[in-house]
């Protein structure tokens, strides 16, 4: 029965009863239980609602903390990153990479849709979706790291690329909770900022990928000598691999893991759709052949020159600049006559070597037992500056005729080690004379044990078969037994008219030694200066015919007499022409000239060749007792030969930086016309703006002169046979210490020294006409081969007169018929302030 309603209408004409009254009672106590619990909620309610606000405003204050010192990542749209810098050379052959860390830099378009894929699905499935920071993600690692805990599995992080982007190029990588905050804030951030091409763009750019390989363009040539639109599906997903640790996935050290974790970047590819399940599975099956380290072609020779175009760049850019700022540089440098240029000098330096040198035993000496020599040979270092066709090779059996040595050879070089033999004849060993210290020499050997002991480890070198031609026999493959020069020599060769440099040998090898003899050494030049001391006689209009003394000279000084010699004492005490005296480099005529004309002229005249600055007014100096470079005397002779203009060397052509602009260019001609050049009117002409360091009549004088010195003087070796005008001279100085050859043609010149690192005599009647014309010589066929011999060309005005031995001398206008009366006035060999060590150079 339902309650009464206590609300409805009473009944009429009758007074209803009042109702009881209900007895008196307590609360009840669910009421009570009610206000006890709604009291400790709203207590608990209270003091959530505290900590809410209290937890907020720390969160916020934090945030402000963080927040307040945030770099700032606006830049990152316009950011480019690092690249390596590239030196080429004149044929556009890649000679260098310099960079701290390799990476090529890809615009997103150019980078394959899959390789984005890739990295996507590896690293980040959510990228398109999110803000910068996966909420997501963060829980889906949480519940993955409850799972694995106490597991020793290492956690997975959920940071999304843009946070990886943050993490690279703004905050670092400390593993703080800070670090963490300020990553999250600004991806956030950059996600308002940039699309996501852009952030994915700088992040496949930027991201390390192992072996200095930074980006994926970097990273497909260092593991796959591949560009990115070559990569096959499966070497594009072990790309996206190598993020999470290049070192644990490397293919060669770890393949069972690398195809592991590569097969799962295809499987979470497929289910993003980026490919089919068909071509997962394809891709699968492919075997990850890696190429490691393999790197563009780079050119094998001219490190020496491409040394000296570093330290230039570093000099003009700084090391930032040059190392990381993607310069494109293009140098002078011809690889061909390079690589003619480094063969020349190795053979001339090796022929003084065998001649004067002798064999200064073996490299290191093993045991010559079977079982011992195999182990004991791989542990021998190899010596620097060993070229690479030459082995090491130990001594098994010393016969009177031969000896059998044995050497390593690693057909595959990822396998091991195989041993070979071969016979070492005593004929193809008979230059070995031992050196006994001083310059002294032994008796050439006359059995094999006079070279070799068992054991003894040598430098070998495998000569190939000589098939039988006419009445020569027939020769099988043999050793031939090889030692690495304790001689150096440097070699410049450049164009007259520009001054670029075509080729430059620093030494016998730059792994020897980095040291550059060609523009870092300092050396006398000795009668190789001599031009520089006739030249202001013919600028002061002394013909070339003028006669002087050759007659001994005393002069005095205040360590004494000095009295200054001809080579080899060849006094003739008669009266001589200066062309004479050029090719014969009598010393007692270039003193005359150098008193005729004043020391004052001939320093000022080397300082404005640039061969010797601000060089001592003393008459020794007249026979190239100063010291100067390869380099300056290669430039001081072709400013001869170009007409009287000064030449500045250089390496570099042009300097470009990572978007194509020249930033910097050798030639500095002007070209007023280039831009309104019309066909027309014809091509533009180039202003030359050199300086005139001399007049054009005289330089061709002192061709004239030069010329004869190749074809009837001291220097008759360096154009022997060659077919065509060559003008240079020899150099040889003081007790034979310094050897040089300094010579050209219209088209080069080419300057060769050759002497010990530690100043010493090369050894009594070794001169620069034996030793360096031969190496001018065979760079010179080298550079000119299949080129047509030109003539010097006469500059206006000349008057070329025909002498009584035919021959074509030069004259200034004027003086054809001069004569001038010999200098015999003995008043004018007295000089004060000169060494008496320097005389007797030649």
């Amino acid at each position: 029965m339902s309650p009464p309603d206590y609300r409805a209408e009473p009944t009429l004409g009758v007074v209803p009863p009042p109702p009881p009254r209900p007895p008196a009672s307590k609360p009840p106590k669910p009421r009570r239980r009610r206000r006890y619990f709604g009291g400790v909620l709203g207590v608990l309610t209270t003091l959530a609602a505290v900590v809410l606000l209290g937890g907020s405003i720390a969160a916020f204050g934090i945030y402000r903390q963080v927040a307040a010192d945030l770099p700032d990542y606006r830049w990152l749209a316009d950011y480019q990153p690092p690249q390596m810098s590239r030196i080429y050379a004149a044929d556009s052959r890649l000679l260098a990479e310099l960079a701290t860390e390799r990476r090529v830099f890809v615009p997103i378009e150019a980078i394959p849709r899959r390789l984005q894929a890739a990295f996507v699905s590896a690293e980040d499935q959510r990228f398109w979706e999110h803000h910068g920071v996966d909420p997501i993600g963060i829980l889906r690692a949480t519940l993955t790291a409850v799972e694995n805990y106490g597991s020793g599995r290492r956690l997975g992080g959920a940071s999304t690329i843009t946070q990886q982007v943050a993490k690279n190029m703004l905050v670092g990588a400390d593993r703080t909770l800070t670090r963490k905050l300020r990553e999250a804030i600004l991806a956030i951030r950059i996600e308002e900022t940039l699309p996501k091409d852009r952030i994915l763009e700088l992040y496949l750019n930027e991201i390390f990928l192992g072996y200095q390989a930074y980006g994926v363009a970097a990273a497909a040539q260092a593991y796959f000598n591949k560009s990115l639109d070559e990569l096959t599906l499966g070497e594009t997903a072990f790309l996206g691999v190598l993020p999470k640790g290049p070192n644990n996935y490397n293919p060669l050290r770890f393949p069972d893991a690398a195809r592991a974790r590569r097969d799962w970047v295809l499987d979470r590819m497929a289910e993003d759709g980026a490919v089919t399940a068909a071509e997962a599975t394809a891709a699968k099956a492919e075997p990850i052949v890696p190429r490691l380290l393999r790197r563009p072609e780079v050119v094998q020779v001219g490190q020496h020159f491409t040394e000296d175009v570093r330290r230039e760049l570093t000099s003009r850019f700084g090391q930032e600049q040059t190392n990381m700022g993607g310069l494109v540089v293009r140098t002078s440098l011809d690889p061909t006559l390079q690589a003619s240029t480094e063969a020349a000098l190795r053979v001339g330096l090796t022929a003084y070597d065998r001649r004067r040198g002798g064999f200064r035993g073996p490299v290191a000496k093993i045991s010559a037992a079977a079982t011992e020599w195999l182990p004991a040979l791989e542990a021998v270092a190899r010596p620097g500056g060993a070229l690479p066709e030459w082995k090491l090779a130990v001594a098994l059996e010393v016969r009177d005729r031969e000896a059998r040595l044995g050497w390593l050879e690693k057909p595959d070089p990822r396998g091991p080690a195989q041993p070979r033999t071969a016979a070492l004849a005593l004929e193809d060993a008979a230059w070995a004379r031992r050196a006994l210290g001083e310059g002294r020499l032994g008796a050439p050997p006359r059995r094999m044990q006079d070279v070799l002991a068992p054991g003894d480890v040598v430098l070998v070198e495998q000569l190939p078969a000589v098939a039988a031609q006419g009445r020569t026999p027939a020769r099988p493959a043999r050793l031939a037994l090889r030692q690495i020069p304790g001689v150096e020599g440097a070699v410049v060769a450049l164009d007259p008219a520009t001054g670029r440099v075509l080729a430059m040998a620093g030494g016998w090898s730059f792994e020897r030694s980095q040291f550059n003899r060609a523009t870092q050494a300092q050396r006398q030049p000795g009668s190789s200066f001599k031009p520089f001391v006739y030249l202001p006689a013919l600028e002061a209009g002394i013909p070339p015919t003028q006669r002087f003394l050759d007659a001994p000279i005393e002069i005095n000084t205040p360590q004494g007499p000095w009295r200054p010699g001809n080579y080899g004492d060849g006094v003739t005490n008669s009266y001589v022409s200066i062309r004479t005296a050029l090719e014969k480099s009598l010393n007692l005529v270039t003193i005359r000239v150098a008193q005729e004309v004043g020391m004052d002229k001939v320093s000022e005249t080397a300082a404005r060749f640039g061969v010797i600055p601000n060089m001592p007014r003393y008459l020794a100096m007249s026979l190239g007792s100063g010291e100067t470079t390869v380099m300056r005397m290669a430039a001081g002779y072709a400013a001869f030969v170009n007409g009287g203009r000064a030449v500045a060397p250089t390496l570099i052509d042009s300097v470009q930086d990572q978007r194509g602009r020249v930033v910097w260019r050798s030639d500095n001609r002007g070209c007023a016309g280039c831009g309104a050049a019309s066909a027309a009117a014809g091509p533009p002409e180039l202003v030359d703006n050199r300086r005139q360091i001399t007049d054009p009549i005289a330089a061709y004088q002192m061709v004239n002169l030069l010329t004869g010195v190749v074809s009837r003087g001291t220097g008759a070796a360096a154009g022997k046979g060659l077919g065509r005008p060559v003008a240079g001279k020899t150099g040889t100085t003081n007790d034979y210490v310094d050897n040089w050859f300094v010579g050209f043609t219209p088209d080069i010149v080419i300057a060769v020294w050759m002497g010990f690192d530690e100043p010493r005599s090369l050894g009594n009647g070794e001169t620069g006409g034996s030793n360096a014309a031969p190496i001018f010589h065979d760079v010179l066929e080298a550079a000119l081969r299949g080129s047509p011999a030109v003539p010097f060309r006469a500059p206006p005005g000349v008057a070329l007169v025909r002498m009584q031995d035919g021959s074509m001398e030069a004259f200034r206008p004027g003086t054809e018929n001069a004569a001038r009366p010999p200098s015999e006035d003995p008043a004018r060999g007295t000089a004060v302030g000169l060494d008496q060590g320097l005389g007797g150079l030649y």
